[in-house]
């Protein structure tokens, strides 16, 4: 994956930015992105069935309450500098709020997307998916 965003990085003659200048909303954008396509891949993977039970699924594991209880599983396991990029995003005010979730909710959710997108583009892959496994969980794939 890395040498992908590499090419990626080479193709469309992207710099590095600091990531420290995103904004939560921002990490929050790509990571929901990311999450979305990790739980998808997994899915996918696990092997050839109808698409309506996929997105069913996968619907069911990136909506904000799911992410918010993967929080609660992995919240005590962060770093000091993933807590930091959580708690940043989780008290970011976004214009916007999911239809069918819960303020608290929402915005763990929205912290879950910042860690996430933070982690994506830092390249830290291997702690992003870490984290994606122990929040989930084998039994619920």
């Amino acid at each position: 994956m890395e040498t992908n965003l590499m090419q990626l990085d080479e193709l469309f003659h992207l710099e590095n930015q600091d990531l420290r200048s995103y904004s939560p909303l921002t990490l929050a954008y790509i990571g929901d992105g990311i999450y979305e396509l990790i739980i998808r891949t997994v899915l996918v993977r696990k092997g050839n069935c109808p698409v309506n039970q996929l997105h069913k699924k996968a619907s069911s594991l990136v909506k904000a309450a799911s992410q918010s209880a993967i929080m609660e599983v992995i919240e005590e396991k962060l770093t000091e500098e993933e807590h930091n990029i959580y708690r940043r995003g989780r008290n970011a005010h976004s214009p916007t709020m999911a239809k069918h979730a819960t303020m608290a909710d929402y915005r763990r959710a929205t912290g879950f997307e910042a860690l996430m997108g933070y982690l994506y583009l830092k390249g830290d892959y291997q702690r992003m998916l870490e984290l994606v496994r122990m929040g989930i969980g084998e039994d619920r794939l």
